[in-house]
């Protein structure tokens, strides 16, 4: 998609400024990790077009003129601030044991419903490309990016701006954006590895229906059965996480067995399938607990991120508890 729109015909500010939200709600989320902090920049880069909307000269369209604020935006963020990541990244597995939890930590790449970073509508093909960079591991890949290689590789790979364009918004060369594009997408090919994620096939969503089953009943020997013998699992805010099949069923009967009893109610998150996972409340129904994502390799489950944050469940419109 090309930054270039038709000419501006002066519209009412609010109204066309709202209209641009989601999209940038959705590169500030590719940018920034967090969709708590990609929606202040979103507000703020609202903010500035609206008390900056009577200098606008109509030189560049209203969506060129948002993204040079919401990049600035999202560029004074970063500033300083430490790289989001997924426990992956910051170190080796760990052991499947209660005390390898640790203590909770902040900073972690955050997941983000579909309704809030992606178009409502879209051509087909962009939408699958748009999909594909909402991610949790593109997501997370992005963040070893500096910022502008950042920025870079968002508009001109995903969002389909000329060099010209994102030359024009960053105030920089064209052979400057098209070394930066090099460099980020070199940093991406070691980093994303096999691509998970995409639209599922009937297959996978088989494969997702048995793993609501099989979870719902705590099989765990048939969950087992499910994954990859390499898949990893991770729980963020915790900086724990588990290497292969095997390990990942030895939490389970283990310090994770609080999930015995279980409801999971699917959700769409981050371009692919998500569940929302209630756990028993002891004063009767089940209480929200985790939002789930999964990460579907080769007919088999190649990742699980369990974000244990009952806060995000409103994010999804999701119910505060379930009934008996």
């Amino acid at each position: 998609m090309s930054a270039a729109t038709a000419p501006v015909t002066a519209p009412n500010a609010d109204g066309r400024l709202e209209e641009f939200r989601v999209e940038l709600t959705g590169y500030c989320y590719r940018m920034l990790g967090s969709l708590y902090d990609a929606e202040d920049a979103v507000q703020e880069t609202l903010l500035r077009a609206w008390r900056g909307w009577d200098g606008f000269d109509g030189r560049s369209s209203p969506r060129t003129w948002l993204y040079r604020i919401a990049t600035n935006v999202c560029l004074d963020l970063l500033r300083g601030r430490r790289r989001r990541a997924l426990p992956m990244d910051l170190g080796d597995p760990s052991s499947p044991v209660a005390t390898a939890l640790g203590d909770p930590e902040a900073g972690w790449v955050e997941p983000a419903p579909d309704a809030a970073v992606l178009p409502a509508a879209a051509d087909p093909a962009e939408l699958t490309v748009v999909r594909e960079s909402v991610r949790l591991a593109f997501v997370a890949a992005l963040q070893h990016l500096p910022a502008r290689q950042r920025a870079v590789l968002i508009l001109r790979d995903v969002l389909r701006w000329r060099a010209e364009e994102v030359a024009g918004l960053l105030d920089t060369t064209v052979p400057a954006v098209n070394s930066a594009l090099q460099r980020a997408r070199a940093t991406l090919a070691d980093r994303v590895g096999d691509a998970p994620g995409r639209p599922l096939d009937r297959a996978h969503r088989d494969l997702l229906d048995r793993y609501v089953r099989v979870f719902e009943r705590y099989d765990v020997d048939a969950l087992v059965g499910l994954l990859r013998a390499d898949a990893v699992q991770s729980m963020p805010p915790y900086r724990m996480w588990l290497r292969g099949a095997d390990d990942i069923g030895r939490w389970l009967v283990g310090p994770g067995a609080g999930c015995r009893g279980s409801r999971l109610i699917r959700v769409a998150a981050n371009g692919g399938p998500a569940l929302a996972q209630y756990r028993r409340d002891p004063a009767g129904g089940h209480r929200p607990f985790s939002i789930q994502l999964l990460e579907v390799v080769d007919g088999r489950i190649a990742r699980l991120t369990h974000y244990l944050d009952p806060g995000l469940f409103p994010r999804f419109g999701l119910p505060d508890h379930l009934d008996p």
